[in-house]
């Protein structure tokens, strides 16, 4: 029996037979008044087939041109539906195992052009200096203008140690420039923590994978092996999105009730609502949500979820605006589609599609420099001062929070007011 599943931008989480597929297509013509086929454009299509049969300058198989119009039929709907060749439909079963050969980028297709909308941690592409909202105008000297955005995947991919060289646009700046990379096994570990000071965490998740709520629920019992957590920066910054079930298990961990994220489509498959369980793994702490351009899709999801229920106050720039659900219909066992059948919607009703989620709190990505102080030297400048004698002597870090990360060093000091506030309340 053919299955399909429910992907937001990459992944796999609701399997549900064709077969109730084809009775929510039933129900769905039946529920609108049946149209005739539209004859003209039937022979329309007919005659430009046969007349690319004749006239091509190369000979070219039905095979071809029956699976290009399917290409084409798809690529009109919108920029997230298409069709997936054999490597194409093995290639989105791969994307959320957490490895495969290629630079480390997420991409978008908007009117033919590929934009970045992040590269993925410790990747080739994020070392090389690629950066969100980076457009790609071609690969190894190709140009990829309107190719699809599975080609351009497929392009990018390869073995490991291979060199793949990539024209990039920048800004406001027209003029291209070459970035050579070494394309390597990329494991994309979703979750990364630390203290930021003592009690207060921070975790950054770079993308949803199948694992990805069981990892953060690891790391939070990490966290809080000694002393509770007092509060927690959550870093959704540059994610590109991924499985709709680990985004709404990740949400279940910070809230015990409620809609984490609706779906609303024509098919009665496609009308879900996922609801918070009781159980959490940190209960009430402090939370601010770091989002930003490149915050999509599922990411979106945890984003406007945690704000409708005022769980935590989200910080940063508007989110890139993916609320649209993607089902993969299987054709055989080599190919599929797919195909755009629904819109998300967060707990208080928003659809945040072509829109993003605004943050509470607006704070810009900047550079920022320390300013010195007039008569600056204190106690602990002077050479051979004594120790305050309950503590030892401090590192020195060589650049601070402020200088490497302005929008988390302003998230640290929200949480810490935060944490004020409550323990004030106690």
């Amino acid at each position: 029996m053919h299955k399909f599943w429910v992907s937001m931008i990459a992944g796999a989480s609701v399997l549900v037979s064709s077969q109730l597929m084809a009775e929510d297509a039933g129900s769905a013509v039946e529920a609108e008044k049946i149209k005739p086929l539209p004859l003209e454009e039937i022979r329309r299509f007919t005659e430009v087939f046969d007349r690319i049969k004749k006239a091509y300058v190369e000979p070219v198989s039905d095979k071809q041109l029956l699976e290009d119009a399917v290409r084409g039929m798809l690529g009109g709907l919108d920029p997230h539906s298409t069709y997936l060749a054999p490597d194409e439909y093995s290639e989105l079963q791969v994307q959320t195992s957490g490895q495969f050969g290629g630079v480390g980028i997420e991409i978008s297709q908007e009117e033919g052009v590929i934009r970045v909308i992040t590269p993925i941690d410790d990747t080739p592409a994020m070392k090389a200096g690629i950066k969100a909202g980076d457009l790609i105008i071609k690969i190894d000297g190709k140009i990829i203008q309107s190719i699809g955005i599975e080609a351009a995947i497929s392009l990018m991919r390869g073995k490991p140690g291979s060199e793949i060289v990539l024209s990039v646009v920048r800004g406001e700046d027209t003029k291209a420039f070459d970035v050579t990379l070494k394309r390597a096994l990329i494991n994309v570990t979703s979750i990364r923590s630390r203290f930021l000071e003592p009690k207060l965490g921070y975790i950054r998740i770079s993308q949803f994978q199948h694992q990805t709520a069981s990892d953060l629920n690891k790391v939070l019992k990490k966290m809080q092996q000694d002393v509770p957590l007092s509060g927690l920066v959550l870093d959704l910054r540059n994610n590109p999105g991924g499985v709709l079930r680990g985004a709404v298990d990740v949400t279940d961990a910070f809230i015990d009730n409620g809609v984490i994220v609706s779906t609303k489509g024509r098919l009665a498959s496609s009308q879900m609502s996922f609801e918070a369980t009781q159980s959490m793994s940190v209960d009430g702490i402090p939370i601010v949500v770091l989002i930003n351009g490149g915050s999509a899709s599922a990411s979106e999801i945890v984003a406007g979820a945690l704000q409708d229920s005022k769980r935590a106050i989200v910080m940063g720039t508007s989110s890139f605006g993916k609320g649209s659900v993607q089902t993969v219909l299987q054709l055989s066992e080599k190919r599929a589609i797919k195909l755009t059948t629904a819109r998300y919607f967060t707990p208080s009703g928003r659809s945040i599609q072509a829109k993003g989620i605004d943050p509470d709190i607006v704070v810009v990505q900047a550079s920022v420099k320390e300013r010195g102080t007039s008569g600056g030297i204190r106690e602990k400048d002077l050479n051979g001062h004594l120790l305050n004698g309950e503590q030892a002597a401090a590192p020195v870090s060589s650049s601070s929070l402020l200088e490497t990360d302005f929008q988390l060093y302003e998230a640290l000091n929200l949480l810490k007011g935060l944490v004020l506030v409550k323990s004030s309340q106690l």
